[in-house]
């Protein structure tokens, strides 16, 4: 046993080596930034080409270029013009896939500002953008010729806002690079954004699992204020001037607090290579959101913004699902209960051999019963994904459920414990 625990180690290690060699060949150690305008209705997406922008840096793995999990509404995937091979992939999500799944998408046409990362090419790649379909297949949906030689690849800075790392670990390429971004703080509240940051990186790092993680994390901020303090409340006909324009009753979702200017959202960002970008709104009002590589949001004072935090991070960093089912939201029919979600944490099982099938110990019965018998056991309990029947969750009660704090089930830690290992390998 000893010899062969030897040999998978070693064996790692070469394939980290050769797969670092791919980089080297490929790319080198800046971002690519590829802007679009994606727009349609509940049923038809186009994507529109609005700019290409060189920034500094990389953040992501050089060991796992090619994306092992595919969660995602879309996947970007990024291949050799001259061999035709896949050199890079990644899934993401978007707020417009959820705009697809609200009543207006039925009744008009939306356009949404989004972007994609990648790392900085050293030839011509032919960059494509596939949609998942309903039955979970991702179909394609764009494709265009990049030559990173181009003269019209922006470089200019467009923002200067001072950078403060408040947790460093390591090389960018070896972390999960967090960065906080500040919503709704003046110039006279950046004290305010600093201690305010320095609080969650705190509260998130006495959380399980990242209370085991510390040393994989870097963690950065830009103090970047806003003309005035808050942010909107459409509901109340409150309107606050600030940098990101974010606001809630998204969707009409009182507490879904969101923004679509991502163009402000990546142009502030861009000086500091990450993997994750949170934007912490300065309000005591209870919201947030997340969304799958894309970014999350918090507010900053509520007496639940712990757990709002720590809930809106599972989903932008480890693709995890929303589980409850009784409260209101802005979504119709959001899975289709024909298929196997991907997102880790729920299932309908048409596919459960794929989730935590071998998570579950002897005895305890498929679907499980809310009894209390199973009360603190991984079963696959009914309700969950906004829908009270035919989908499944891992257990009675989770962080991504309720408000409850440290409170991840085990199949949810796993998927972020996966997750880190990914970008940290």
């Amino acid at each position: 046993m000893k010899k062969l625990v030897i040999f998978l180690f070693l064996s790692g290690n070469l394939f980290g080596l050769k797969a670092r060699d791919n980089f080297n060949t490929y790319f080198e150690p800046n971002t690519l930034r590829f802007d679009y305008i994606q727009a349609g209705d509940a049923e038809n997406a186009n994507i529109y080409f609005s700019q290409l922008r060189r920034q500094k840096g990389w953040a992501g793995p050089r060991d796992g270029l090619i994306d092992p999990f595919r969660y995602g509404e879309y996947m970007l995937e990024v291949f050799d013009s001259v061999s035709n091979r896949l050199i890079f992939s990644h899934g993401y999500s978007s707020l417009f896939a959820e705009w697809q799944t609200v009543p207006e998408a039925r009744e008009l046409s939306r356009s949404f500002y989004e972007s994609v990362l990648m790392p900085f090419p050293k030839n011509t790649i032919r960059i494509v953008i596939y949609k998942r379909n309903r039955s979970q297949a991702f179909e394609w949906l764009y494709e265009q010729y990049v030559n990173p030689h181009s003269k019209y690849i922006a470089k200019d800075r467009l923002y200067d806002f001072p950078v403060k790392v408040i947790r460093k670990s390591g090389d960018p390429s070896r972390k999960v690079d967090l960065l906080i971004l500040p919503e709704g703080y003046t110039a006279q509240e950046m004290d305010k954004f600093v201690k305010d940051a320095k609080r969650f990186d705190s509260l998130m790092f006495d959380w399980s699992p990242y209370k085991n993680f510390k040393q994989k994390f870097n963690v950065s901020i830009i103090e970047a204020p806003s003309a005035e303090s808050g942010t909107d409340f459409p509901g109340a006909d409150t309107w606050k001037n600030t940098l990101f324009n974010s606001g809630f009753n998204t969707f009409g979702l009182e507490r879904y607090l969101m923004t679509t200017d991502m163009k402000t959202i990546r142009d502030v960002a861009a000086e500091v290579p990450y993997d994750q970008i949170y934007i912490l709104v300065n309000t005591a009002k209870y919201g947030g959101g997340g969304i799958y590589n894309f970014y999350n949001v918090c507010t900053s004072d509520n007496k639940y913004s712990e757990e709002v935090f720590m809930h809106e991070f599972g989903h932008g960093f480890a693709c995890l699902a929303d589980e409850y089912y009784t409260s209101d939201v802005a979504y119709t029919d959001y899975y289709d209960l024909s298929t196997e979600p991907y997102q880790p944490n729920i299932t309908t099982l048409v596919r459960f051999d794929t989730k935590w099938q071998d998570m579950i110990k002897p005895g305890v019965p498929v679907p499980t019963p809310e009894i209390p018998a199973f009360d603190s056991v991984v079963g696959v309990f009914e309700g969950g994904g906004y829908a009270a029947k035919n989908v499944y969750r891992p257990m009675i009660n989770c962080t991504m459920k309720s408000n409850i704090r440290d409170g991840f089930c085990p199949v949810c830690q796993k998927a972020i414990v996966d997750m880190i290992h990914y970008y940290t390998r």
